[in-house]
């Protein structure tokens, strides 16, 4: 079996899990997820009250003890979507996440690329709250903190969603 890029960060009961679409290559080369100096997935947790300090890259295992999970689509490859290997988003690595889901059932699944949200949801969704659950897991498809995809960023999702994992 081939090592993942990144271990999954997953466990039974969590509050919310993040799902990328991969490790970029700055997140495969540290190990770490959201590596890259410009993205701003830790800043924006603190920004938002997810955790009570900015977190470096390199204590993303921490994130258990706030409840927090961390997962990919594609796990064995890196880089931007557009690099990937054919297949590494395509039914077979959505249908291995919803089994990642199924079995840790956390609260919130929120995708943080509509690229992801729409691969593995298979609908042509925007950002927020998505309308159907991956078993009891609702679902969320936020503004990617890339910073290829900063044409795109709006935090005002990102506080949203927040809000709801503090009502849970």
């Amino acid at each position: 079996m081939i090592e993942p890029v990144l271990p999954d960060l997953l466990q039974p009961g969590l509050n919310l899990v993040f799902c990328g679409t991969a490790p970029g290559t700055v997140s495969a080369q540290r190990k770490q997820y959201y590596a890259h100096p410009q993205n701003k997935f830790w800043r924006t947790l603190h920004n938002i009250g997810l955790t009570p300090r900015l977190l470096d890259p390199a204590e993303y295992r921490s994130l258990i003890g706030f409840g927090i999970g961390l997962t990919d689509i594609a796990k064995n490859a890196s880089g931007m979507d557009s690099e990937l290997p054919p297949g590494s988003l395509g039914r077979e690595a959505a249908r291995a996440l919803r089994e990642r889901i199924e079995a840790n059932r956390p609260s919130i699944l929120a995708f943080t690329s509509l690229t992801g949200g729409r691969r593995v949801m298979r609908s042509k969704a925007g950002f927020g709250k998505f309308p159907e659950k991956i078993a009891q897991t609702e679902v969320w498809i936020l503004p990617s903190p890339s910073p290829a995809a900063h044409w795109n960023w709006d935090e005002r999702v990102w506080r949203k969603l927040g809000r709801r994992v503090k009502n849970l």
